[in-house]
């Protein structure tokens, strides 16, 4: 078969993975590793028309190199004769230099690697496949998308932090991430709303990890995470917003710099607040306070980060929401809404219970809108393009 590309998403602890074929957008088979390092591994296949496909158990995966093999021996089983000519790879950080995808080499790998003091819990993952997959298609082009690279169209006064200027040449800035699912949210409002996309928008990245980012003329103006994957919102394990003078207090009181990490990237967020659980779902369904709390809190976090984009943007028309609880969580969706008529936003109350594409009311002055986002069609689009 010719013109096949795989594409690579790792997470912290996942794999997700599709081939395509030719200039099809639908994968032939896609899926996802997941609880690698961390026990016994999942993983799940599906073929072209989203059925199920038979994976096998894949036992303990240590890390997302052995993630990889066990994804490519599971695919080959049902479909033996792929030969990939291209492999797009999502990365976490471009750092200052990467405002573009770019074809990967000793040198740029090497440069990714500089990086991982600026992304360290997630480059290390992104690395490891990388590597992976230039040991296993030696042959192929990779290409390397980067979700830092989107927000590089921030004006200097967005990316700066009010501290000594030497820092910010030393790579201490606000970069923003989640950009390849904006970039993906702003070519789809470019094609199925184009009035709208001319506009200021903000669109409401939500899931385990959350962001928000204010556009204007589909490029990003300001978003809510900063230097890390921490800032901003709240999260499902990550703390959000929070008083630099914390943490200082924190180590004060003999908390080490990797205790403190632990606790402010796997043990605060959704899952801090509720002492339960970080999965949205999970609290939505409990009676426990503490789980209303911590829901209550993510909404009122999201409201306050809408408001302070939108004062940047100089107003608000149009409001998205996107990624796992912004495009199947109607509650919450409500909830955030239901406070923000100041803004004009006025919901659907039953085409935001159905899930409808948009979910505000004939009387709204801010369009909101539910796009289901797909980062892997931007790293998809970036191969064939070249990279």
């Amino acid at each position: 078969m010719s013109g096949e590309t795989l594409i690579l998403n790792a997470g912290s602890s996942s794999l997700k993975f599709a081939i395509y074929i030719d200039e099809d957008d639908t994968p032939e088979v896609s899926g996802l590793i997941d609880r690698i390092g961390a026990g016994e591994a999942e993983i799940a296949l599906k073929d072209a028309s989203g059925q199920p496909l038979p994976a096998g158990a894949p036992g303990s995966v240590a890390d997302h190199g052995e993630a990889l093999m066990v994804a490519i021996r599971a695919m080959a089983k049902h479909y033996p004769d792929h030969t990939i000519k291209s492999v797009g790879h999502r990365v976490v950080h471009g750092g200052p230099e990467f405002a573009a995808p770019v074809l990967i080499d000793d040198a740029v790998e090497e440069k990714l690697m500089a990086l991982t003091p600026l992304a360290p819990l997630h480059q290390p993952h992104c690395l490891a496949g990388i590597r992976a997959a230039r040991a296993a298609f030696p042959d192929a082009r990779h290409i390397a998308c980067f979700d830092t690279a989107f927000h590089r169209s921030m004006p200097r006064l967005n990316e700066l932090y009010a501290i000594p200027r030497e820092h910010f040449d030393a790579g201490i800035r606000r970069y923003g991430f989640h950009g390849l699912s904006y970039d993906y949210i702003a070519n789809a409002l470019r094609d199925r709303h184009p009035d709208l996309s001319q506009g200021r928008v903000i669109v409401a990245h939500l899931g385990n990890g959350a962001s928000l980012c204010a556009m204007r003329d589909g490029r990003s103006v300001a978003t809510s995470m900063g230097f890390s994957a921490l800032d901003g919102l709240a999260m499902g394990t990550r703390c959000g917003n929070i008083d630099p003078g914390v943490l200082l207090y924190l180590m004060d009181q003999g908390m080490s710099s990797a205790e403190l990490s632990d606790m402010l990237y796997r043990r605060s967020g959704l899952l801090g607040l509720s002492g339960t659980s970080s999965d949205m779902r999970t609290l939505l369904a409990s009676s426990a306070p503490e789980a209303a709390e911590a829901a209550a809190y993510f909404v009122q976090s999201v409201r306050r980060g809408i408001a302070e984009l939108a004062a940047m943007l100089g107003g608000l028309e149009t409001l998205v929401f996107t990624a796992g609880i912004g495009e199947n969580a109607a509650a919450i969706r409500d909830a955030i809404c239901a406070e923000m008529g100041w803004m004009g936003i006025r919901l659907d109350t039953a085409a935001n219970d159905q899930g409808e594409p948009i979910i505000s009311d004939s009387e709204s002055g801010v369009q909101v809108l539910v796009i289901p986002t797909r980062e892997d069609l931007t790293i998809l689009s970036a191969v064939r393009a070249g990279g």
